[in-house]
């Protein structure tokens, strides 16, 4: 690999990443049965995670994306939640799975859940393929998880910093004098 990426230290695999994504989309394979999904992706970090895993559950599903943003350029969220894009297609009556690349504080994935309820889908389920339990300030519903991952600030499989680190084929930690 190229030196651009030499300022991140590796926290989870490729191979890790892959091998979990497997054990998630066999488990929600048999939590959906014959049932209908759809998948709603969280951009833009999730859509890797995503498109992993939609290629691992064996059911009937459609894939749809809510843009959300609360970070900008920060390291750290800005509590204000905006919304960047909007579902292209009605979720009433149909079985949702919110599929997200990390949960921190709780905060943004409590605002989705809500704001998903009023459109009267028949359940919600949420997969986060990290987690941050030391950041947390709200209970959040997660459903199926990846990973737990330190405080640290984590690029990389679709997380980024400022745009960019995105297509690294792991999850690292991106190194402090990095951060400016």
């Amino acid at each position: 690999m190229s030196n651009w990426a030499d300022n991140v230290e590796t926290l989870i695999s490729q191979k890790e990443i892959h091998a979990r994504i497997e054990q998630l989309g066999r488990t929600i394979t048999l939590d959906y049965k014959d049932d209908e999904l759809v998948l709603i992706g969280v951009l833009k970090g999730s859509f890797l995670f995503m498109a992993d895993l939609c290629r691992q559950i064996d059911n009937k599903l459609s894939c749809d994306f809510f843009g959300l943003s609360s970070y900008g350029d920060k390291t750290k969220t800005s509590g204000v939640i905006r919304i960047t894009s909007d579902l292209k297609r009605p979720i009433e009556g149909k079985n949702v799975l919110v599929v997200e690349d990390i949960v921190d504080t709780g905060l943004t994935m409590q605002y989705l859940l809500a704001n998903l309820q009023t459109r009267k889908p028949k359940s919600v389920k949420v997969c986060t393929l990290l987690e941050k339990p030391s950041r947390k300030l709200v209970e959040t519903q997660i459903d199926y998880l990846g990973f737990e991952v330190p405080d640290v600030f984590v690029v990389g499989y679709g997380l980024d910093y400022k745009g960019r680190y995105r297509n690294l084929e792991y999850i690292g930690q991106l190194k402090e004098e990095s951060l400016a």
